[in-house]
């Protein structure tokens, strides 16, 4: 699957079978903010919020942004792959969260 980054609308996304799978986020400053993550029913249970959840976090790692999560999908990626956790703005968000 290939995902990419659509600066313009602020999201990550990947288009399978002509259904669009998205992950919004913004940016202020050296923090990315992850909204929401949608995926149309034809694309559900294909492990494409996963692999957005995946490149979203993996593009914070290499451009040395904090996180703040909003989108409950990527919570609990995050809370079931600890080696994120590190990125976490605790400014904009309680570590707990992710317990």
């Amino acid at each position: 699957m290939q995902i990419v980054n659509n600066k313009t609308n602020g999201q990550f996304e990947t288009i399978i079978n002509g259904h669009k799978a998205e992950l919004q986020y913004r940016i202020r400053e050296n923090t990315i903010f992850y909204m929401h993550t949608g995926v149309p029913k034809e694309l559900e249970r294909q492990g494409v919020a996963t692999a957005l959840a995946k490149f979203g976090l993996d593009y914070a790692r290499m451009k040395g942004y904090q996180i703040v999560v909003y989108c409950p999908f990527v919570v609990k990626y995050v809370k079931s792959h600890k080696e994120y956790l590190d990125l976490l703005n605790d400014k904009f968000q309680k570590p707990e969260r992710f317990n």
